[in-house]
């Protein structure tokens, strides 16, 4: 093996202390509190505010399912308005195991502080939560436990009683969903527990008895359903009817098969009614907790749905203390957004007692309130606006992945086979029509139509790559308040898209470089994510290829297919600027050059360039960046890639993710992202459940998703370059099949006029592999890698083929009379 090149043994130096330096400046230099605090003193002061002093206050936990910010009215809901207009504010996100949550499922999201279920009924009803039996039991914890099981997420069903009863602190709950969450591990209620009155009169006594003394009270204020979606009891025997939930049978885009089930019939009251019902039982409660002594800080949740469709539901907060706001917690670093699974280190953080949880266990974080200088209503506006946009992306996604498939197979055809077999395609259809015309066809005429061909093929490859990056441009403008938003959004993504590929082509030296298009189309995309995730993830939520807020896997930072689409436009994009470099001999300014992209790129994935620092917010993101970069710094130095530098890149892109991993483990355990939880979870002896929820993901997308067919796609039309045509094609002196859109030049010399290319690609399987291996629903990282490199390669090919063809048959190569005779 040669020995390193000076200037290959600097750029590799600088990539990857990077990996080491970087974080830990940015540690030193940048805030790492949550978005809702400016700084360490902020978030303690807003913990203040939420969760008050523990010392000297009670909390009160008021849950309640299926209540929604658009219930609100000044006449039908008084007490929520006036809790709206004192307090904080926020929706709750309450997606549990499956796609929509019931009540039961909330409450246990709530005592356990991670997702967790309950036996699915053969008639897709949700269970009616009963009081406990004469034990102090919870009726059917049994199947909690076996349904949570058998879920992919190791959650603790009873950590919150747990932690209470192991603490001694004084808890009362009121209802059956506070016996839920106040349940130990074995099912029995910690504490005091009262069974729900019947009246608001009785509720409001019961309220102020138990805040007399208590540290906890949980009261369960009822629950809102929708037309068709009553709850039904769980008689014994039941249990032939019920199965465990099957993870396996929530599709790619988070729809249940159980949908489908049950009787579509209107249920009495409707909604409206039991809007009043539950308000009147929040009015009780709140009347309660101002006639109390010791002011308590009060948490409304709405832990779980209303029916089978997924809502963003209600959530605020008021006390001592507690200014008005938006509520949000580190889980999701969006003010305005909080989890059901953040209500537990909430109440733990209260009362004093989390280091009787135990550790690793809980999955969110406490809630916090960021400051809001806007009036109540318009904030309760911009919560409504915000599930509005939720609820408009999430049944339009599948059918965007679908049309973007068939967009990019389309163009795989159009390249493969309609460009090479001339009697099975529309263009050898045309070029016989224009010899029908003529008896002798004119050389000028055939190059007119080459161009003519090759100029809309690269148009079209542009428009296709830029589609990703339209999507989240896209949320820019607020496409989701119009009636018919579906017929807003598909013709804004496309015209983003036409704007993207006409700027592509703006500049004539761009037109006129293999590599233009693909360098303007890259830098876009890289630009507009990377700022995007730098600000917060504000376009990405809830996009048609970012993360969705309904879903719950992800808030901030880069999800799988941004990271990809990252990834590959900035790998494609250093290509693209440094490739001339090379073509001059310039290889120690152009390795230095993506040395520095690299490392930028590095720092925008690891969340280090950032005004929401999410350092960690994606396992697979750094070492993606550095084995993709570290292959590229070794071919554009003019090194041999072997199979030992090939290892080590693999370790080294390994060794990212465990320091950034550790770095993050070392704050503070409310300011951790996912690489510090799952070192915690490691340490806790929680590996392999981690390993087989991802694994089990992987399998599940790579059976069942959209996503698959593209990738297969792409492996085919590789599959089809590498075959015998194609080779044929490129040992072909004059371009062989390919050869009346090349001029008769041959298809090799595309890798001296652009001797990067190859490596660049190389560099790109290699980043997009390492993302199969190591994120769960990896599949998706190659597969959206593939969509949006395969045109940009396209539109580069085409690109120099109009460039080849341009020239005078004089210039040409000497078999260019014979290929246009």
């Amino acid at each position: 093996m040669p020995a390193l090149s000076p200037p290959f043994r600097r750029a590799l130096t600088a990539l990857l202390l990077a990996v080491v330096v970087l974080p830990s400046a940015a540690s030193a230099a940048v805030p790492t509190s949550v978005p809702v605090a400016r700084d360490r003193a902020a978030a303690a002061g807003d913990r203040a505010a939420v969760t008050g002093d523990a010392a000297s206050s009670t909390v009160l936990l008021v849950g309640v399912t299926g209540l929604r910010w658009d219930d609100l009215s000044t006449v039908g809901t008084p007490a929520l308005a006036e809790l709206a207009a004192t307090g904080a504010v926020g929706s709750t996100v309450v997606r549990s195991v499956r796609s929509s949550t019931c009540p039961s499922a909330g409450w246990l999201a709530v005592g356990a502080g991670g997702r967790a279920d309950d036996t699915r009924a053969a008639d897709g009803s949700c269970r009616t939560l009963a009081e406990p039996d004469v034990t102090g039991r919870v009726p059917g914890w049994d199947d909690f436990v076996a349904a949570t099981d058998a879920s992919a997420y190791d959650s603790r069903l009873g950590l919150l009683g747990d932690a209470v009863a192991a603490a001694g602190a004084v808890a009362t709950g009121i209802g059956p969903g506070a016996a839920i969450a106040l349940a130990g591990s074995d099912g029995a209620v910690v504490g005091e527990h009262v069974d729900l009155p019947g009246t608001t009169d009785a509720l409001r006594d019961a309220t102020a008895a138990a805040l007399v003394g208590s540290s906890l009270v949980v009261v369960d204020a009822g629950s809102v359903r929708d037309p068709g979606r009553a709850m039904r009891d769980r008689a014994a025997g039941d249990e032939a009817d019920a199965v465990p939930a099957d993870p396996t049978q929530v599709d790619a885009t988070g729809a249940d098969p159980a949908q489908a089930i049950g009787p579509e019939v209107v249920a009495e009251p409707d909604r409206a009614e039991q809007v009043r019902a539950v308000d009147a039982r929040l009015g009780a409660v709140l009347d309660a907790a101002r006639a109390a002594g010791d002011d308590p800080t009060v948490l409304l949740v709405s832990v779980a749905d209303s029916g089978r469709r997924a809502h963003l539901q209600v959530g605020a907060a008021t006390g001592p203390g507690t200014a008005p706001g938006l509520l949000g917690s580190a889980s999701t670093r969006q003010p305005g957004l909080l989890q059901t699974t953040d209500v537990a280190p909430t109440l733990l953080d209260a009362l004093g007692i989390r280091e009787h949880a135990a550790a690793g266990a809980l999955v969110g974080a406490p809630v916090r309130v960021a400051p809001d200088d806007r009036s109540s209503a318009d904030r309760v506006a911009a919560l409504v606006d915000q599930n509005r946009r939720a609820q408009a992306v999430a049944p339009r996604v599948s059918g965007f992945y679908v049309l973007w498939v068939t967009l990019n197979l389309v163009l795989y055809v159009v390249v493969t086979v309609g460009l090479t077999r001339r009697g099975r395609s529309l263009l050898a259809w045309v070029r016989r029509r224009s010899r029908a015309r003529s008896a002798v066809p004119h050389p000028g005429e055939e190059q007119a139509q080459a161009r003519g061909v090759l100029q809309a093929l690269r148009v079209a490859a542009v428009a296709v790559a830029a589609i990703p990056v339209a999507t989240f441009l896209a949320n820019l403008v607020p496409w989701w308040r119009a009636g018919a938003p579906g017929w807003v959004l598909g013709p804004l993504v496309a015209a983003l898209a036409l704007l993207v590929a006409v700027a592509a082509y703006a500049v004539p030296a761009w037109r006129r470089t293999p590599l233009g298009p693909v360098g303007v189309v890259a830098a876009i995309t890289a630009v507009a994510l990377g700022l995007d995730v730098a600000l917060g993830a504000r376009l990405s939520l809830d996009s048609l290829m970012g993360p969705g807020s309904l879903v719950a896997g992800r808030f901030y930072g880069f999800g799988n297919p941004a990271l990809a689409l990252f990834v590959t436009a900035t790998i494609l994009g250093a290509v693209a600027v440094v490739d001339p470099l090379v073509r001059r001999g310039r290889r120690r300014a152009a390795t230095a050059v993506v040395a520095l992209v690299g490392v930028l790129a590095l720092g925008v994935v690891s969340g280090i360039v950032s005004t929401t620092p999410t350092t960690g917010a994606n396992f697979g993101g750094p070492p993606v960046v550095v084995a993709g970069f570290l292959v590229l710094v070794v071919v554009t130095a003019g090194a041999r890639l072997g199979w030992r530098r090939l290892g080590l890149v693999v370790a080294a892109g390994i060794s990212a993710s465990v320091v950034l991993s550790v770095l993050d483990w070392l704050r503070p355990a409310d300011e951790r992202t996912h690489l510090g939880r799952f070192v915690e979870t490691v340490l806790d002896g929680g590996l392999g459940g981690v390993l087989l929820r991802k694994a089990g993901t992987n399998l599940r997308i790579l059976l069942g998703s959209e996503q698959t067919l593209l990738a297969i796609g792409g492996l085919l039309l590789v599959v089809i370059l590498l075959g015998r045509p194609a080779r044929s094609a490129l040992r072909a002196a004059d371009g062989g099949p390919y050869a009346w859109l090349s001029g008769g030049a041959p298809l090799r010399a595309l890798t001296t006029d652009a001797p990067l290319l190859v490596g660049g690609l190389t560099a790109l399987a290699v980043a997009l592999g390492f993302g199969f291996a190591i994120n769960d629903s990896g599949v998706v990282v190659p597969a959206t890698g593939v969509g949006l490199a395969v045109p940009l390669l396209v539109a580069a090919c085409a690109t120099w083929l109009l460039g080849r063809n341009a020239r005078p048959p004089a210039e040409s190569d000497p078999g260019h009379a014979r290929v246009l005779s």
